[in-house]
């Protein structure tokens, strides 16, 4: 198994036919942990390198799950992940615009990807951008509840602190 930030020269994996194992802590994703603060879980994997339509093709296989942060009550919520996608690995931008629909490209700078950029793009575009418990009912249990016929007036004492 290699190590998962480990840059890998993608033209001779793709020649070979190359295959990596790998699990990994979503926490220790870089390129996951700065746009998605606070996604914690594990995943396991696979990733088969190969050559199709004149292209470097990666087969993406994982599975696992993330803990995030419901945006509506605050609280942890689980998402299971079971992921298997085909992404054609292109060194330059122009080259991603001639990439089959079958594929979705992804950027290999100077032939070269680490197992954390690939799975990191894969989990952008996995995870929801808004974490949401399914239906609102899931998260009332964490949310504080008014006595039926109490109103809950937040603002109430303002404008009595403001004149202090």
């Amino acid at each position: 198994m290699r190590g998962p930030r480990e840059p890998l020269d993608v033209d001779r994996l793709s020649r070979e036919g190359a295959e990596v194992d790998f699990a990994i802590e979503l926490s220790e994703l870089a390129g996951l942990r700065t746009l998605r603060a606070g996604v914690a879980g594990s995943v396991r994997g696979h990733v088969r390198f190969g050559r199709e339509q004149e292209f470097n093709v990666a087969e993406l296989s994982f599975s696992g799950t993330a803990v995030l942060e419901c945006q509506r009550c605050m609280g942890p919520m689980e998402r299971t992940l079971e992921v298997l996608t085909r992404v054609a690995l292109v060194p330059t931008e122009e080259e991603a615009a001639g990439v089959p629909p079958e594929f979705e490209p992804v950027l290999a700078g100077g032939g070269r990807i680490s197992i954390e950029q690939l799975l990191s793009e894969e989990l952008l575009l996995t995870l929801p951008i808004v974490p949401l418990h399914e239906g609102a009912g899931s998260c009332t249990a964490t949310r504080p509840q008014a006595r039926e016929g109490e109103t809950h007036k937040p603002f109430a004492r303002l404008a009595e602190l403001v004149k202090r």
